[in-house]
């Protein structure tokens, strides 16, 4: 008690108050700056929805479907059923029509809209409902399964709203985000949400999904995921629900930076045209990496390559592609999309690293859409049957008998994994009967002599690893062994 009389004496009182009044000041200044960068949620959506609605649009389907005087009608009003049964009676077996519903929005003020692609796939006829409740036909311009984005166009006399793409690559995780639509059929609706992860992969190559928490439902898909600006950084395309029901908070919107590519394409060509390098790869793993003297794991490593580009440019079976077009390459699914994203027919340059060095080669693009309906046909030699084991494996030589057993070709070659030892690291790694072992050290192998052979040189070298290419099921993949006893 005296301590606190004493404190608040009249003598110390003119001393004590400046500071107190600074310190205030730094709290109220400083709480002012965490609410500038905070962004607190908005007091409404208001003026959003109002900005962007005339933009989104409903999307019905119709399609006709094939039926026979036996199929039972399950659902209809008694009129429809009643209808049915007469037709039946005639011998008629018309043609039933199935609707769908689905969402997009207006990208051009003269009637280009977006969607996806299952909304539309297969339809006879596409209508499309305006904000205000007008119609129109749509006709389809483009689509693309790959990323499952549909391109339409509807011929009106007026300008319509258009809604501008946004950058996703700059979407933050956290950032509020609203999504607009036809769910389950019941017109216009808003949800809002925030942005829960970017960089989602959940079913393609060129996936780049962002999820969020806003509500999206049956009906949502192909409609628009807009950013506080009003612009569109996605379109809702799936959401994670358990046994098929609605919105659980985990949905997911096809970034805008693959799909303004994707619109920008199927707008001047009607169709994709993605760059094609050629060549198959995996990702580089700590053990790929120490294995071919890498300094970390990254970029892709080829591990075949069949005729095309890349080995009409130099590239070979091993060599670890480090950049592409000037720019860096992560890992083989970012590596995937840089080649999608060139231009077909653009003469770009690949840094590779190959037997300790960096290597640029020059490359000329072709066109996947073109390439990917031709077989691929692996390279080898024939060779003369062997058996042996090494490293807890059972090798042998190939012979018809095998090749066929295996739906290998003539020309298909290397060291069959006849048995292995589940106690082996060969076994750990992920070797298995059946698989065939293309090389050794980078070094193509066709008999076990030479896979032995290839192995002491490693020892030799003062290796720690060895690096195998294996074939299942005609898909290649590196495997790093590791050298120590």
């Amino acid at each position: 008690m005296r301590h606190l009389t004493a404190i608040a004496t009249p003598v110390r009182q003119p001393h004590l108050r400046v500071p107190l009044m600074l310190f205030f000041g730094l709290v109220l200044l400083l709480a002012q700056t965490v609410s500038v960068h905070a962004a607190p949620a908005p007091e409404s959506f208001s003026d959003l929805v109002d900005k962007v609605s005339a933009a989104v649009v409903n999307i019905t389907t119709t399609t006709k479907v094939a039926t026979s005087a036996s199929d039972q009608p399950e659902t209809g009003t008694p009129n429809d059923l009643f209808r049915e049964f007469q037709n039946r009676q005639r011998g008629e077996n018309a043609p039933r029509r199935e609707s769908a519903l689905g969402s997009g929005f207006i990208i051009s003020t003269d009637g280009y809209i977006v969607t996806n692609n299952h909304v539309i796939e297969g339809a006879d006829e596409i209508t499309v409902e305006f904000f205000d409740g007008e119609e129109a036909v749509a006709t389809v311009i483009g689509t693309d399964l790959k990323t499952d984005i549909a391109l339409l166009k509807v011929a009106v006399k007026r300008p319509l709203t258009a809604v501008p793409f946004g950058d996703s690559d700059h979407a933050r995780v956290g950032e509020w985000v609203m999504a607009v639509g036809n769910p389950l059929g019941q017109g216009f609706s808003v949800s809002a949400g925030i942005i829960s992860a970017r960089n989602r992969a959940l079913r393609g190559t060129y996936d780049d999904f962002i999820q969020t928490d806003a509500a999206i439902n049956r009906g949502n898909s192909g409609g628009p995921l807009f950013n506080m600006q009003g612009e569109v950084i996605g379109v809702n395309t799936a959401i994670l629900s358990p046994n098929g029901g609605g919105s659980i908070g985990i949905g997911f919107s096809m970034s805008s930076a693959v799909v303004s590519r994707v619109v920008k394409q199927l707008q001047e060509f009607g169709e994709t045209r993605r760059g094609w390098l050629g060549v198959r790869i995996q990702d580089v793993s700590r053990d790929l990496a120490d294995s071919l003297g890498l300094p970390k794991a990254m970029g892709a490593i080829v591990t075949d390559v069949p005729d095309g580009p890349g080995k009409d440019g130099g590239i070979l079976t091993g060599d670890v592609i480090l950049k592409f077009d000037g720019k860096d390459v992560p890992d083989s699914r970012e590596f995937v999309r840089q080649v999608g994203e060139a231009a077909v027919g653009k003469a770009v340059k690949v840094e590779v690293f190959r037997d300790g060095q960096n290597i640029t080669l020059d490359v000329v693009l072709a066109r996947r859409e073109d390439a990917e309906a031709q077989p691929v046909v692996a390279n080898g030699t024939p060779e003369v049957p062997q058996d042996k084991e090494v490293l807890g494996l059972k090798l042998s030589t190939l012979t018809d008998e095998l090749r066929k057993q295996l739906g290998l070709g003539e020309k298909d070659s290397g060291l069959v994994v006849m048995g292995i030892d589940e106690s082996s690291q060969a076994f750990d790694k992920g070797l298995r009967i059946g698989d065939v072992i293309a090389e050794a050290g980078q070094v193509k192998v066709v008999t076990p002599d030479e896979f032995s052979r290839n192995l002491e040189a490693a020892r030799e070298a003062g290796r720690t690893s060895m690096l195998l290419l294996i074939r299942r099921g005609g898909e290649p993949r590196f495997i790093a062994l590791s050298l120590r006893e």
